[in-house]
């Protein structure tokens, strides 16, 4: 009860302390956040709670915040645009982001005026990167007037990608998916959008690399490598989702015979060679006794045996059992 009673007296001062703020008369204001607002009420005057767009979310957005020096105005991304400011009808801002408009500015512009800012960090491969030499634009993906950037958020975030994304947006849709559309992994999680050292736009420099941030435990070091394993995930396995479990590109044994051909019988309905398959001759044709299917075609098919198929330390050798 007591915590409770607490528990609202700390909302009630809360509310009390945002109502104070808010009622904050502007010489108190820090000088930076006079100048912004300032500096901003020159296009706020026209682009206000009226204008056909929402404009004034920005101030929810952390580059409105007036408080950060850090925070851009809005000739900061839109240039000082003096000819807009003395003839608002005739002539356009310096720089304009909405795609919908006739009057868009080139590519290299719009993302020039973020760049100035987000250069460093996961956007310093952004030059060069594929993204960029698909002429996409920073305001392709995101949205800075918006409370919410979709791109931001884990839920939205496949939403965003799989505008232009159509085939892996379907594959997430398989029985074998990496859990996308469930929010608990997102498209950043594996990629860089703005760029990477890496291929496809992974984090890691690596597919490999990328798989072992959450799949530790196949990294090894094993006494026995699977070569194709320690070589690519991907030979294997498809990421974004399969029609077979565990996100694999094939069945097995179909997938392992890709490589091992010759192993166990040459032809996988071959009963000749495998238990159970003992042969028979009626009316001068070969069949098969035992019509129960072959070993490798039962339950976990190769995995029966093969349990530990990305890498083994099993004193047998390079059997990759228990």
């Amino acid at each position: 009860m007591l915590g409770a009673i607490c528990a609202a007296s700390a909302l009630l001062a809360g509310a009390v302390s945002g109502e104070a703020r808010a009622a904050e008369p502007a010489s108190t204001r820090s000088s930076v956040q006079q100048d912004g607002l300032a500096q901003d009420a020159k296009c706020t005057v026209c682009h206000n709670e009226a204008w056909r767009k929402p404009v004034l979310s920005i101030y929810q957005t952390p580059h409105g915040n007036r408080a950060d020096s850090r925070a851009p105005l809005c000739t900061s991304c839109h240039g000082q645009s003096e000819n807009h400011q003395k003839d608002p009808g005739g002539a356009r801002p310096e720089v304009v982001f909405a795609t919908d408009s006739k009057h868009v500015s080139p590519t290299d512009a719009r993302n020039g005026a973020c760049l100035n800012c987000h250069e460093t960090g996961k956007r310093m491969h952004w030059s060069g990167s594929k993204h960029q030499s698909e002429d996409l634009a920073c305001a392709s993906c995101h949205t800075v007037h918006a409370p919410q950037d979709k791109v931001l958020a884990k839920a939205t975030q496949p939403e965003v990608c799989f505008t232009c994304h159509k085939t892996e947006r379907a594959q997430t849709h398989r029985i074998s998916h990496h859990p996308i559309l469930e929010g608990k992994v997102v498209c950043s999680d594996c990629h860089n959008p703005h760029g990477s050292t890496g291929p496809k736009l992974l984090v890691k420099d690596s597919v490999n690399d990328t798989c072992y941030t959450c799949h530790a435990e196949k990294r090894g070091p094993f006494l026995w490598e699977h070569a194709p394993v320690t070589d690519d995930c991907t030979n294997c396995h498809t990421p974004h989702g399969s029609t077979n479990s565990p996100l694999l590109k094939a069945r097995a044994p179909w997938l392992c015979q890709e490589c091992h051909s010759g192993d166990h019988s040459k032809n996988i309905y071959s009963g000749a060679n495998l238990p159970g398959g003992n042969v028979t001759t009626i009316n001068g044709n070969q069949g098969l006794a035992n019509q129960s299917p072959p070993a490798q075609l039962s339950a976990r098919a190769c995995m029966n045996c093969h349990v530990l198929v990305h890498g083994s330390n099993h004193p047998a050798g390079a059997k990759f059992q228990r």
